[in-house]
């Protein structure tokens, strides 16, 4: 959109503002235009997603400072550099180094490979804008002095699950949760999108080993944490996804994990889409 054509639906909407008493929110452009600059394979997966919506609903905006939990290959990552800015800062945050090695399908070499990317998120970034934002990679249990007390929003987008399956034996959640809390500002704000079970689904199985959490669960993981609920929003929950107790979140698209070879099944998985999602945000304990 031009900045004229902007200009006038700013004007049409403070005019009708007035007449009607109605209060109408301004539409993000910069936000829009960094969620449609990218591929069309990455935006293929924005129906189940919903990046636009979410980021505006965490409050994300140009020039803050940004931790991303788990930035991967770098999905968000690519929204996050344009949005924010060469006045911005990312931080991209991984587990431990130690988590790795303990799920049951690591190799030495994918080990390696996922230890490498934390120092490599700068090259990572530097691949997606020259804009100039500044980039640094670190792990839950190696924050740098630099990110302690100066985040604006950390972003914990289907994260929270690996953390919590091993938290009975290594306390990562815990420390992880401790270290969110260090990294952010007073007046900042912890945004949650993850993976959710049914309220009533059994507890054995939703400690997130399956990839799903309760809501409530994860409410109360925060508030022991230090924190407190700000928000809630159904921006991301698909009512079809209904896991059984033997469920896990990767036999839904676009994983299929368990139906690949099996059309039929692949086919019911692609009927009810992408996981049931909780979407949350938290701020530090008044």
């Amino acid at each position: 959109m031009s900045r004229t054509k902007h200009a006038s639906l700013t004007a049409i909407l403070a005019t009708l503002a007035l007449v009607t008493g109605v209060c109408f929110a301004q539409p993000n452009t910069a936000l829009e235009e960094a969620v449609n600059a990218r591929s069309a394979e990455d935006m293929a997966r924005d129906g189940a997603r919903h990046p636009q919506q979410t980021l505006e609903f965490f409050s994300v905006e140009p020039g803050m400072t940004v931790a991303e939990a788990l930035p991967g290959g770098g999905w968000y990552t690519k929204i996050l550099v344009s949005y924010l800015g060469e006045h911005g800062t990312i931080f991209g945050v991984n587990y431990p180094d130690k988590l790795w090695p303990m799920f049951s399908f690591s190799t030495d070499e994918m080990v390696k490979n996922r230890i490498a990317k934390t120092k490599e998120f700068p090259k990572m970034v530097a691949g997606f804008t020259d804009n100039g934002i500044h980039a640094k990679g670190f792990t839950f249990n190696t924050v740098p002095q630099e990110a302690l007390g100066s985040v604006d929003r950390v972003l914990l987008i289907r994260a929270l699950h690996n953390l919590n399956r091993f938290e009975s034996t290594t306390g990562m959640r815990s420390q992880a949760l401790a270290a969110v809390h260090t990294m952010l500002k007073d007046d900042g704000l912890v945004g949650v999108v993850q993976h959710r079970a049914p309220a009533d689904a059994d507890d054995a199985t939703t400690d997130g080993s399956r990839g799903y959490l309760k809501q409530a669960a994860v409410i109360a993981m925060f508030t022991d944490a230090g924190f407190e609920l700000v928000a809630s929003s159904e921006i991301n929950a698909n009512p079809k996804d209904q896991p059984g107790n033997s469920d896990i979140v990767w036999r839904l698209p676009p994983s299929y994990t368990d139906s690949k070879e099996d059309p039929a099944r692949k086919a019911a998985m692609a009927a009810i889409g992408e996981s049931d999602r909780m979407t949350l945000t938290f701020q530090k304990a008044k």
